[in-house]
């Protein structure tokens, strides 16, 4: 049935698609970095990006990316990274369950939910060319940002493993060549308050310096019902950020740090079941929980940094170095039940550290240019928990003793690579791309399973539980090597148009599974001992690859009032990852009283689909100097589908599993009227973002997300000297539900006495004020 929600969401992607349909003359505002438009425009500027590791107009680039400016996400509103998801066609950025700022991302419907260390991110987040090993603290707020870059599809040969779904890249804005201070604040719905403050000066012709601190806090959108005072999705973090610039033309240094402190309540789920032991009631509030664990604080801390030194050897050659340093440490209360009795609940331990080092040999020549390059990165991911059912006391007619699985999984990687990737025009018109890596990834794990009786583990003191048995105490390591190539054929008719065709190849991490159980292992090789080969082979899953191979088109036409990009690919997606949890009996009573973790590589899939965005400048200057009137569209379509799905007993189950966290259809519409007011400009800012079903699991369950639109507007005033701003902005207009990540111990896995099912929900309506100063 179509709602009056509905009917205006449709109605609002219909105006932008009449527009582009009756209005050839169409394209985004030339002066928006955030335009995907890559040839000159009226004023004479060139969107830039750096999708192949050089600087080069987007309309050259024969893969699907999308720029967005810092400009244009200031205009919107936009807060944290997960918001570019609505923008984006077939990306989903979430905010990871039980989590306030562990990433989760999915690109042409490859990715990774689980954060737990042993698992490997299917989508590359970069910040200044420094790639994050880990999601925890990866959901980053956006300020001070110049732009960011959403590359779909593979792109192993360029940035690596892990990036087979594709890479999102964040790039800090440039510190300006005069000294500038700058005060932005925002107020808001549940008592939303942030101010952030930047500072920047030229401290000689050659060096700069700058500096951004931010302070960022929202009332929660729920109530922890069983803990008075802790509040439920609030918000309560303080950031900064510091840059170093020196330049003297041959020579570029660049030194930046950042830091971030996120003390925000536990984010706990809400219930979607009545408890079937205790029948406590479904709350009407969504965002309302009554989780009882509180042995551990919600805690995240992160920082790091980035060195990058360019030095032009020649007119064509210059020789760049990024290094990055990076660290975080939280600590999380999950409260799988969501009720005060302990009938699953989880405190857990993260710790992460890497350093990475890049050399790069840049070319730049007539018909020659390209990367030369080698990368090195030594991590360390260390996540702890414990599974805990103290249902004595809790719940004293279960008469059960409370026992407690400690799980510890301790992971060091290290990585070699070497890569290149060149294109040479073979005429004006005609060019020739060819790149390809080779990685060693070696991977080292430790994990260590206990059961523990009569409370928490050592863990989290002060503890009186008692270990009864050691289940786990694995060590092993493997080493996997890839060659990840890639192809490109460009053809330029003239400048403003490209078609081209790609093949790229991508691989993720292998690994071990750290939630495994290693006395669980039956007799994999059948020579009547489970020995340590079975518990390795039982442990351990290989890398997965896909292959991609896409057609595409770029164009700015009509004087670069129009640009269109259309891609379709199709990937072909083997030794896919299934990170899969089961209950487990840990002392034979016939009751599921913890869970092990059983990945394996459990098949392949075909991932295929299409992709259109746009923009469209449909008037400039009808009603004074510096009116406009602007429409973008982003259209993605993916057609994923297992093709062999084995499962834990063997069988082939593909025709009952589906892609998680994968809408078939992602549509978003926007547009921007701007116009003359006094000595300034007003845009008024609308958009719609629509996403078709979506199932968080490969087996369809509870919950499943029905394909849902949300409505954004924004009214912002700027003044000609642009000094000073003041925006309102509107979130989720028509204050849609919409669960984003969850746990379900139902459907295929029974876990605990209450039925524990739980759901985490996206951001309610919302609405703030903006201001900001530069003086």
């Amino acid at each position: 049935m179509l709602t009056q929600r509905n009917l205006i969401a449709c109605l609002l992607a219909g105006a932008a698609t009449a527009a582009f349909i009756s209005t050839p003359a169409s394209a985004q505002d030339v002066g928006d970095a955030a335009a995907t438009t890559a040839s000159e425009d009226e004023a004479g500027s060139v969107i830039v990006v750096t999708a192949r590791r050089r600087e080069e107009s987007i309309i050259d680039v024969p893969l699907s990316v999308t720029a967005l400016s810092g400009e244009d996400m200031e205009l919107k509103g936009t807060t944290d990274l997960t918001q570019i998801g609505q923008e984006v066609p077939n990306l989903t950025l979430e905010v990871s369950r039980g989590t306030n700022t562990t990433l989760t991302a999915f690109i042409r419907g490859v990715g990774q939910q689980d954060p737990v260390a042993g698992f490997e991110a299917g989508v590359g987040l970069y910040v200044d060319d420094v790639y994050l090993n880990r999601p925890q603290a990866a959901v980053l707020d956006v300020y001070d940002v110049e732009r960011i870059e959403v590359l779909r599809g593979p792109q192993g040969t360029l940035y690596g493993r892990n990036t087979i779904g594709g890479a999102i890249k964040y790039v800090t804005a440039a510190l300006p060549d005069e000294t500038q201070v700058k005060v932005k604040a925002t107020y808001g719905s549940y008592n939303q308050a942030d101010l952030i403050l930047t500072a920047s000066t030229p401290v000689s012709d050659s060096f700069k310096i700058g500096a951004s601190v931010a302070r960022l806090s929202r009332g929660g959108f729920g109530d922890n019902l069983t803990q008075p005072g802790v509040e439920n999705y609030n918000k309560d973090v303080w950031a900064g950020r510091g840059t170093i610039e020196f330049d003297n033309g041959p020579l570029f240094i660049r030194l930046s740090g950042d830091y971030v402190k996120d003390n925000s309540d536990p984010r706990q789920g809400h219930r979607l079941l009545r408890g079937a032991f205790t029948g406590a009631p479904v709350l009407d509030n969504v965002y309302d929980t009554r989780a009882g664990l509180n042995v551990v604080e919600q805690e995240v801390e992160a920082y790091g940094g980035g060195l990058t030194v360019a030095y032009d050897l020649s007119d064509t050659l210059t020789l760049k170095s990024i290094t990055g340093y990076r660290k975080d440490k939280s600590t999380t209360p999950i409260d799988f039940d969501s009720l005060p009795a302990a009938d699953l609940d989880v405190p857990a331990i993260y710790r992460n550290k890497q350093f990475s080092e890049e050399l790069q040999l840049l070319v730049e020549g007539d018909r020659l240019s390209g990367v030369l390059g080698a990368y090195y990165l030594d991590a360390n991911a260390f996540t702890a928990f414990d599974v805990a059912l103290f249902t004595t006391g809790a719940l004293p007619a279960v008469g059960l003793p409370g026992l407690n699985a400690q799980t510890l999984g301790d992971v060091d990687t290290k990585t070699w690579s070497i890569f290149g990737d060149f294109t040479y025009d073979l005429t004006d018109q005609l060019s020739l791309s060819l790149g390809g890596r080779y990685t060693w990834d070696k991977r080292s794990s430790r994990i260590l399973r206990t059961t523990f009786i009569g409370g928490f583990s050592d863990l989290f003191p002060p503890s009186t539980a008692i270990p009864i048995a050691v289940t786990s105490d694995f060590e092993g390591s493997a080493t996997f090597k890839e060659f990840t190539p890639r192809a490109s054929l460009a053809f330029k008719p003239d400048d403003n148009n490209t078609l081209y065709f790609t093949y790229s190849k991508g691989f993720k991490g292998g690994g071990f599974d750290p939630r495994g159980q290693s006395t669980a292992a039956p007799d994999l090789d059948g020579d009547g001992d489970r020995d340590y080969a079975d518990r390795y082979e039982f442990l351990s899953f290989a890398p997965e690859k896909v292959d991609s191979y896409e057609i595409g088109w770029k164009a700015s036409l009509l004087d670069n009032r129009l640009f269109i990009s259309m891609a379709a690919f199709k990937g072909d997606y083997t030794d896919v990852q299934i990170p899969g949890s089961v209950g487990f009996d840990t002392n034979n009573d016939g009751v599921n009283d913890s869970f092990i973790g059983i990945t394996s590589n459990a098949g392949d899939a075909d991932v295929n689909g299409f992709e259109f965005e746009g923009r469209a400048l449909v008037g400039k200057d009808f009603a004074g100097p510096g009116s406009r009137f602007a429409f973008n569209w982003a259209l993605g379509y993916l057609d994923a589908k297992y093709n062999t799905f084995i499962d834990a007993f063997g069988n082939d189950v593909a025709d009952q599993r589906v892609f998680q966290n994968t809408p078939d259809i992602t549509v978003n519409a926007g547009f921007d009227l701007g116009l003359p007011v006094a000595n300034g400009i007003v845009d008024f800012i609308g958009s719609v973002s629509m996403r078709s079903d979506s199932s968080q699991f490969e087996v369809p369950g509870p919950l499943d997300q029905d394909g849902f639109e949300l409505v954004d507007a924004s009214i912002v005033y700027t003044d000609d000297s642009d000094r000073w701003s003041i925006g309102v902005h509107g979130k989720n207009l028509f204050d849609q539900r919409y669960i984003v990540a969850g746990y379900d111990f139902v459907t295929a896995t029974r876990l605990g006495l209450e039925g524990n099912l739980t759901g985490f929900y996206g951001d309610p309506r919302r609405f703030y004020v903006t201001g900001q100063f530069k003086f």
